[in-house]
Protein backbone atom coordinates (compact mmCIF):
# COMPACT_ATOMS: atom_id res chain seq x y z
CA UNK A 1 0.00 0.00 0.00
CA UNK A 2 1.49 3.56 -0.87
CA UNK A 3 2.28 6.07 1.56
CA UNK A 4 0.03 9.10 0.59
CA UNK A 5 2.63 11.57 2.00
CA UNK A 6 4.98 10.54 -0.61
CA UNK A 7 5.21 12.07 -3.79
CA UNK A 8 5.82 10.09 -7.17
CA UNK A 9 8.75 11.00 -9.14
CA UNK A 10 6.09 12.49 -11.93
CA UNK A 11 4.97 15.65 -9.84
CA UNK A 12 6.92 18.52 -10.22
CA UNK A 13 8.21 20.29 -6.92
CA UNK A 14 6.38 23.45 -5.86
CA UNK A 15 9.31 25.44 -4.50
CA UNK A 16 11.18 24.67 -6.72
CA UNK A 17 8.72 25.72 -10.07
CA UNK A 18 7.88 29.04 -8.24
CA UNK A 19 8.39 32.07 -10.47
CA UNK A 20 9.96 34.23 -8.07
CA UNK A 21 11.96 31.92 -6.85
CA UNK A 22 16.20 33.12 -7.24
CA UNK A 23 17.72 29.83 -9.11
CA UNK A 24 14.84 30.25 -11.81
CA UNK A 25 15.69 34.00 -12.65
CA UNK A 26 18.65 34.55 -15.45
CA UNK A 27 22.01 35.67 -13.94
CA UNK A 28 22.90 39.16 -13.76
CA UNK A 29 26.46 38.29 -14.20
CA UNK A 30 26.23 36.48 -17.50
CA UNK A 31 23.58 39.54 -18.78
CA UNK A 32 25.60 41.87 -18.61
CA UNK A 33 28.74 42.67 -19.63
CA UNK A 34 31.82 43.35 -16.71
CA UNK A 35 32.37 47.04 -16.29
CA UNK A 36 35.79 46.20 -15.94
CA UNK A 37 36.50 44.26 -18.54
CA UNK A 38 39.03 45.52 -20.52
CA UNK A 39 38.42 47.05 -24.08
CA UNK A 40 39.87 45.79 -27.22
CA UNK A 41 41.96 48.61 -29.03
CA UNK A 42 41.79 48.77 -33.30
CA UNK A 43 44.86 47.07 -35.32
CA UNK A 44 44.98 50.82 -36.42
CA UNK A 45 45.50 51.98 -33.19
CA UNK A 46 48.19 48.97 -32.63
CA UNK A 47 49.92 49.46 -35.31
CA UNK A 48 50.81 53.30 -34.96
CA UNK A 49 51.55 52.28 -31.84
CA UNK A 50 54.02 49.74 -32.72
CA UNK A 51 55.67 52.06 -35.36
CA UNK A 52 56.38 54.95 -33.06
CA UNK A 53 57.80 52.59 -30.65
CA UNK A 54 59.85 50.43 -32.74
CA UNK A 55 60.91 52.51 -35.76
CA UNK A 56 64.06 53.03 -37.54
CA UNK A 57 67.64 54.39 -35.85
CA UNK A 58 67.11 57.51 -39.21
CA UNK A 59 63.26 58.10 -37.73
CA UNK A 60 64.45 58.43 -34.45
CA UNK A 61 67.34 61.07 -35.55
CA UNK A 62 65.14 62.86 -37.62
CA UNK A 63 62.44 63.23 -34.74
CA UNK A 64 65.27 64.57 -32.51
CA UNK A 65 66.83 67.08 -34.86
CA UNK A 66 63.19 68.10 -35.69
CA UNK A 67 62.45 68.71 -31.52
CA UNK A 68 66.27 70.50 -31.66
CA UNK A 69 65.32 73.17 -34.43
CA UNK A 70 62.60 74.86 -32.05
CA UNK A 71 65.36 75.75 -29.56
CA UNK A 72 68.00 77.01 -32.24
CA UNK A 73 69.18 80.53 -32.19
CA UNK A 74 66.93 81.58 -34.99
CA UNK A 75 64.73 81.74 -32.58
CA UNK A 76 66.34 84.09 -30.32
CA UNK A 77 65.58 88.12 -30.15
CA UNK A 78 67.54 90.07 -32.08
CA UNK A 79 69.57 93.00 -29.83
CA UNK A 80 70.95 96.04 -31.52
CA UNK A 81 74.61 96.21 -30.68
CA UNK A 82 75.94 99.26 -32.33
CA UNK A 83 74.97 101.86 -34.96
CA UNK A 84 76.59 104.62 -36.98
CA UNK A 85 77.89 105.83 -39.87
CA UNK A 86 81.00 108.17 -41.19
CA UNK A 87 81.99 110.59 -38.18
CA UNK A 88 82.72 114.38 -38.96
CA UNK A 89 85.90 113.47 -37.11
CA UNK A 90 87.15 111.74 -40.09
CA UNK A 91 86.94 115.24 -41.91
CA UNK A 92 89.60 117.03 -39.55
CA UNK A 93 92.12 116.25 -42.01
CA UNK A 94 90.20 117.86 -45.17
CA UNK A 95 89.53 120.74 -42.99
CA UNK A 96 93.07 121.61 -41.90
CA UNK A 97 94.71 120.78 -45.64
CA UNK A 98 92.24 123.24 -47.38
CA UNK A 99 92.26 125.44 -44.85
CA UNK A 100 96.26 125.47 -45.42
CA UNK A 101 95.23 125.90 -49.34
CA UNK A 102 93.27 128.37 -48.92
CA UNK A 103 95.63 130.76 -47.15
CA UNK A 104 98.07 129.90 -49.27
CA UNK A 105 96.13 130.97 -52.24
CA UNK A 106 95.42 134.27 -51.08
CA UNK A 107 98.59 134.74 -49.96
CA UNK A 108 100.27 134.26 -53.40
CA UNK A 109 96.82 136.25 -54.81
CA UNK A 110 98.29 139.12 -52.17
CA UNK A 111 102.07 139.01 -52.95
CA UNK A 112 101.77 138.09 -56.87
CA UNK A 113 100.32 139.86 -59.64
CA UNK A 114 100.20 136.58 -61.24
CA UNK A 115 96.90 135.38 -59.96
CA UNK A 116 94.36 137.75 -59.30
CA UNK A 117 92.73 138.23 -56.10
CA UNK A 118 89.32 137.31 -57.75
CA UNK A 119 90.06 134.47 -59.25
CA UNK A 120 92.06 132.70 -55.79
CA UNK A 121 88.76 133.15 -54.23
CA UNK A 122 87.04 131.10 -56.72
CA UNK A 123 89.26 128.26 -57.09
CA UNK A 124 88.57 128.75 -52.67
CA UNK A 125 85.18 128.47 -53.18
CA UNK A 126 85.06 125.12 -55.59
CA UNK A 127 87.58 123.43 -53.53
CA UNK A 128 85.44 123.97 -50.35
CA UNK A 129 82.41 123.39 -52.07
CA UNK A 130 83.79 120.10 -53.87
CA UNK A 131 85.12 119.20 -50.49
CA UNK A 132 81.42 119.94 -48.40
CA UNK A 133 79.71 117.66 -51.47
CA UNK A 134 82.03 114.77 -50.76
CA UNK A 135 81.40 115.49 -46.32
CA UNK A 136 77.52 115.24 -47.34
CA UNK A 137 78.04 111.88 -49.49
CA UNK A 138 80.23 110.46 -46.86
CA UNK A 139 77.69 111.40 -43.76
CA UNK A 140 74.10 110.94 -45.22
CA UNK A 141 75.09 108.05 -47.97
CA UNK A 142 76.92 105.39 -45.42
CA UNK A 143 74.84 103.75 -42.09
CA UNK A 144 76.08 100.54 -40.56
CA UNK A 145 74.18 98.43 -37.40
CA UNK A 146 75.59 95.16 -35.74
CA UNK A 147 73.07 92.84 -34.23
CA UNK A 148 73.88 89.92 -32.00
CA UNK A 149 72.72 88.03 -35.36
CA UNK A 150 73.67 90.59 -38.41
CA UNK A 151 75.61 92.87 -39.97
CA UNK A 152 73.66 95.55 -41.39
CA UNK A 153 75.18 98.58 -43.81
CA UNK A 154 73.51 100.51 -46.03
CA UNK A 155 74.44 102.91 -48.90
CA UNK A 156 73.15 105.60 -50.84
CA UNK A 157 71.67 108.98 -50.63
CA UNK A 158 68.59 109.03 -53.58
CA UNK A 159 68.40 105.24 -54.06
CA UNK A 160 69.34 102.93 -50.54
CA UNK A 161 70.42 99.45 -51.10
CA UNK A 162 70.47 97.46 -48.33
CA UNK A 163 72.67 94.32 -47.29
CA UNK A 164 73.23 91.95 -44.49
CA UNK A 165 76.28 90.02 -43.34
CA UNK A 166 75.62 86.47 -40.45
CA UNK A 167 78.25 87.97 -38.23
CA UNK A 168 79.22 83.85 -38.54
CA UNK A 169 80.17 84.65 -42.07
CA UNK A 170 82.65 87.27 -41.10
CA UNK A 171 86.04 85.89 -41.11
CA UNK A 172 88.67 88.59 -40.07
CA UNK A 173 88.53 92.43 -38.67
CA UNK A 174 90.84 95.09 -38.56
CA UNK A 175 91.06 98.46 -38.76
CA UNK A 176 93.64 101.65 -39.96
CA UNK A 177 94.39 104.75 -38.82
CA UNK A 178 96.23 107.86 -39.96
CA UNK A 179 98.65 110.04 -37.68
CA UNK A 180 95.71 112.87 -37.41
CA UNK A 181 92.81 109.65 -37.32
CA UNK A 182 94.28 107.93 -33.98
CA UNK A 183 94.47 111.80 -32.14
CA UNK A 184 90.51 111.63 -32.63
CA UNK A 185 89.99 107.83 -32.39
CA UNK A 186 88.44 107.68 -35.79
CA UNK A 187 89.64 104.86 -38.44
CA UNK A 188 88.84 102.58 -41.35
CA UNK A 189 87.15 99.18 -40.73
CA UNK A 190 88.56 96.19 -42.82
CA UNK A 191 85.63 93.38 -42.80
CA UNK A 192 85.87 89.86 -44.90
CA UNK A 193 83.37 87.52 -45.21
CA UNK A 194 82.50 84.44 -46.88
CA UNK A 195 79.54 86.43 -47.83
CA UNK A 196 78.83 86.38 -51.92
CA UNK A 197 77.84 89.74 -52.20
CA UNK A 198 80.21 91.93 -50.17
CA UNK A 199 83.63 89.65 -49.50
CA UNK A 200 85.03 92.86 -48.40
CA UNK A 201 83.77 95.70 -46.58
CA UNK A 202 85.06 98.78 -45.05
CA UNK A 203 83.49 101.14 -43.46
CA UNK A 204 84.94 104.82 -43.47
CA UNK A 205 85.43 107.43 -40.72
CA UNK A 206 83.82 105.24 -38.20
CA UNK A 207 84.38 106.55 -34.55
CA UNK A 208 85.93 105.07 -31.48
CA UNK A 209 87.43 102.70 -34.58
CA UNK A 210 89.07 100.31 -32.22
CA UNK A 211 86.30 99.45 -29.75
CA UNK A 212 83.74 98.84 -32.68
CA UNK A 213 86.11 96.45 -34.17
CA UNK A 214 86.31 94.69 -31.50
CA UNK A 215 83.07 94.42 -30.74
CA UNK A 216 82.47 93.12 -34.55
CA UNK A 217 85.18 90.27 -33.61
CA UNK A 218 83.23 89.18 -30.38
CA UNK A 219 80.07 88.83 -31.44
CA UNK A 220 81.77 86.76 -34.46
CA UNK A 221 83.42 84.59 -32.03
CA UNK A 222 80.47 84.24 -29.42
CA UNK A 223 77.59 83.81 -32.33
CA UNK A 224 80.33 80.50 -33.67
CA UNK A 225 80.94 78.95 -30.05
CA UNK A 226 77.03 79.27 -29.81
CA UNK A 227 76.69 77.72 -33.24
CA UNK A 228 79.06 74.69 -32.27
CA UNK A 229 76.78 73.92 -29.38
CA UNK A 230 73.57 73.51 -30.96
CA UNK A 231 75.23 71.39 -33.68
CA UNK A 232 76.99 69.12 -30.94
CA UNK A 233 73.53 68.84 -28.70
CA UNK A 234 71.65 67.53 -31.55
Amino acid sequence: MTNPSEATPDEPNPSNSSPNSPSSRPSDSASTPSASSPSTSSPEQGSAGLSATTGSPRDRFEQQVAAKRGSLDDHDPEETLWSGGYSPKAMVGWWVTLAIISIGLIVIALLRSELPFGVALIIIAVLWVLVLANYARMRLGFHYELTSQRFIHKTGILTRRSDRIEVIDIDDVSYEQGPIQRIFGVGKINITSSDRSDPELHLLGIDKVSEVAGLIDDVRRSERRRRSLHIESI
